[in-house]
């Protein structure tokens, strides 16, 4: 939404803007109530969702959260937990391209240097899994398309 009102300003600097090009507004003022429902629903359910996700890949592959002898589960539910508090803020105000500029292109590089790109690729992918078990099938809608997105940004996988 507010990459979508930022480009609406600079289009239409010095004139009124056409119904088609306010049309991204009456969309979100109608999905607003289910969004809102959304995001409190993620964030009731945080803990679960990322503990979920964690036990799921940990009996997928124990080796995921390894580099090395060291084990990341600690700093992986850090991320994690911080990542899906971003993708649930894009949710709310949907935006997801804010989403990708002002953290997943960032992070993407973190992860890439520790080639931590696969256990991101994993998480994302039974992330969204989870998340269908919890919500009604219109917020999961909502929410796995900015899952799907994180998951092909951090997980090195091409669009």
């Amino acid at each position: 939404m507010l990459s979508q009102l930022k480009r609406l300003s600079l289009e239409v600097d010095g004139r009124y803007a056409s119904d088609a090009e306010l049309q991204f507004m009456s969309d979100y003022v109608k999905s607003f109530n289910l969004r809102l429902q959304t995001y409190q629903k993620l964030q009731e359910l945080e803990s679960k969702l990322i503990e979920q996700t964690y036990t799921k890949m940990r009996s997928l592959d124990p080796t995921l959260f390894m580099q090395g002898k060291d084990d990341f589960s600690n700093k992986w539910k850090m991320d994690t937990t911080r990542t899906f508090r971003y993708v649930a803020i894009a949710l709310l105000i949907n935006d997801p391209d804010t989403l990708r500029e002002r953290l997943l292109l960032w992070f993407q590089t973190i992860l890439h240097a520790f080639g931590m790109e696969r256990a991101a690729d994993v998480t994302y992918q039974i992330l969204q899994e989870v998340v269908k078990q919890d919500l009604t099938p219109p917020q999961a809608s909502l929410v796995c398309p900015i899952l799907e997105l994180t998951r092909r940004s951090l997980g090195g996988v091409s669009a």
